[in-house]
């Protein structure tokens, strides 16, 4: 783990270095009821995961339950509910049109990344708002500046970036869950969902950055020339 200041500072240096438009968003697994911090609220309403993050990059700190979730393929990614029998199958999505067969359907969605379902709720804030360590940083952002996460990724170790996506659950699964899961980091492409209700634009991408790496990711954009 890499040392950094206060979330604050974080979200700043992230925002000055890459021009960012939007707030870079913190999220939280929470595993018990009891461990939701004093002071965050429930978010009102019912809205899906990816619109959380959109609603969280505007300003808004909250947390959210699977009772919150609208898409419950997206929540049961996320680790807090069982999968949908038709989302576990395919079957939802090669309904849609999506595959071509049953076949593939079923083999993407059990390559997709996903949560043990053991979580109550996510913490979501602004990263400048978050009082709390979050587990993954979502930024949306334009292709030019995941190119720049992506060369500050590969700053102080070298390698390669490796990105796994399918076009579906992108924010919930790509963005989020896989992090969450491999302990790296990820870009992703969006998905139908994402840019039909969370307003995610066409010249926008997706990246997921693990929390206790974000002060290596910020101290490589300051030092990259």
């Amino acid at each position: 783990m890499c040392e950094s200041n206060g979330y604050d500072f974080i979200a700043s240096k992230l925002k000055e270095n890459m021009d960012l438009k939007k707030s870079p968003v913190a999220i939280k697994f929470v595993l018990r009821e009891k461990d939701i911090p004093e002071g965050i609220p429930k978010v009102d309403g019912t809205l899906r995961h990816c619109e959380l993050v959109q609603k969280a990059s505007k300003g808004d700190v909250f947390y959210a339950t699977v009772e919150e979730q609208k898409c419950k393929g997206g929540a049961a990614a996320l680790g807090l509910m069982d999968a949908p029998e038709k989302i576990k199958t395919g079957e939802f999505y090669y309904e849609l049109g999506r595959f071509s067969g049953l076949g593939s359907a079923k083999k993407t969605m059990e390559s997709i990344p996903k949560v043990d379902p053991i979580m109550y709720a996510l913490l979501y804030a602004p990263l400048d708002k978050a009082t709390f360590d979050p587990d993954v940083i979502v930024l949306i952002v334009n292709p030019a500046q995941a190119m720049k996460l992506s060369q500050a990724l590969v700053y102080t170790m070298g390698g390669r970036v490796e990105v796994d996506f399918a076009g579906i659950q992108s924010i919930c699964a790509d963005a989020v869950a896989g992090p969450f899961t491999r302990r790296q980091p990820n870009i992703t492409l969006g998905c139908s969902g994402s840019r039909g209700y969370a307003d995610i634009k066409e010249d926008e991408v997706i990246v997921g950055l693990t929390g206790e790496n974000i002060g290596c990711v910020v101290n490589a954009l300051e030092n990259m020339s």
